[in-house]
């Protein structure tokens, strides 16, 4: 089955995924850290309760992993495709997930708040993310009384949640903005309008890649839609962006820019280890080289794979066994070789 990580989308020369985020919580619970073991594991059970125990098509859909019972490779192949958070991963605590068959869409539980409601897809879809993320906060608002305030909405543990609880993101693609430094103007600028900026996992992680994650501060004042469509249209204007940076490096300086975007890839195809940041700047040169049509025996799809299968929970899992720093390296330079080779 195809996944949302490895399918392109809309607009997916730039933008790689969309994500739309709910928290909610329980009114009738303490927040998850406050709460005792026994409120969190029925917190757990009603949410399962509330969402498939009368819904057979759902019970069909959806699948329960308990995250206190999972081993570190398998938290960390979760945390690696955006399906749970490095928060959840490291919890200590009675939490859970909720995860469709398509890995769609996942409910994360005892995390922050009671719970993280989530729809992923590919390329530029925020509409429609947040389309099924709503859906799936109504099915269990029927059952689940959630905290809410008329004055100020949802009720969540972190203040800058609070109101429609929403949090809309864009995984951009901008290596034309990062190696012209223009990347620092579109920081400053996202700051001003109330945006965050972050890398790959979002909240203190780097911009490995060149792979930025825009998102929304702010949700208490402003609808749901106002959010998702202030995040768009800031998207729309990097692209645009991004995409004229492209072309005029590739007019002005199309030897140079070939031969990095070349190196790469030879790297890519012989290298015998590699580090996990290395082969994801390697990674987006050659994104960057299809998208400039320098190179047509790889597609998006390609890199998808290979961008997600690089990490260090995903490797090992790939393996079946546990691996050490300097083996994943050279496991990490193997399967690369072994998939550009399959092409």
């Amino acid at each position: 089955m195809s996944r949302w990580y490895i399918d392109k989308g809309p607009d997916s020369d730039v933008v790689i995924s969309s994500r739309v985020r709910l928290a909610r919580n329980f009114e009738a619970y303490p927040f998850p850290h406050k709460s005792s073991r026994e409120g969190q594991l029925k917190v757990i059970q009603e949410t399962i309760d509330a969402l498939v125990k009368d819904d057979a098509e759902f019970r069909e859909c959806f699948r329960f992993i308990p995250i206190t019972q999972l081993n570190e490779a398998d938290r960390l192949e979760l945390v690696e495709k955006h399906l749970i958070s490095k928060e959840l991963a490291e919890s200590k605590i009675e939490s859970g997930l909720i995860l469709s068959n398509d890995e769609q869409i996942s409910i994360m539980i005892n995390e922050e708040d009671h719970l993280r409601i989530q729809c992923l897809a590919s390329g530029m879809q925020l509409e429609k993310a947040f389309e099924i993320c709503n859906y799936i906060d109504n099915q269990l608002s029927h059952k689940i009384n959630f905290a809410f305030s008329d004055a100020l909405g949802y009720l969540t543990s972190c203040p800058t949640n609070i109101g429609t609880a929403i949090r809309a993101s864009l995984m951009l693609h901008l290596p034309a903005l990062t190696m012209t430094g223009y990347i620092r103007s579109i920081l400053e600028s996202c700051g001003k309008l109330g945006l965050a900026v972050r890398g790959l996992y979002g909240e203190n992680t780097e911009a490995h890649g060149n792979m930025y994650q825009l998102s929304n501060q702010v949700t208490l004042g402003k609808s749901e839609q106002d959010i998702v469509m202030s995040i768009k249209t800031i998207a729309y204007q990097i692209m645009e962006q991004e995409r004229l940076l492209r072309a005029e490096i590739l007019k002005r300086n199309g030897v140079k820019l070939e031969d990095k975007i070349m190196r790469s890839y030879g790297i890519l195809k012989h290298a015998r280890s590699i580090s996990s940041d290395e082969a994801l700047q390697r990674l987006s040169d050659v994104r960057l080289g299809i998208h400039s049509h320098l190179i047509t025996d790889l597609d998006e799809t390609d890199i998808n794979q290979m961008m997600l299968q690089i990490q260090p929970g995903s490797l090992q899992k790939f393996y079946g066994r546990q691996l050490k720093n300097e083996e994943k390296d050279f496991e990490r330079a193997n399967y690369i070789r072994n998939h550009i080779q399959s092409k």
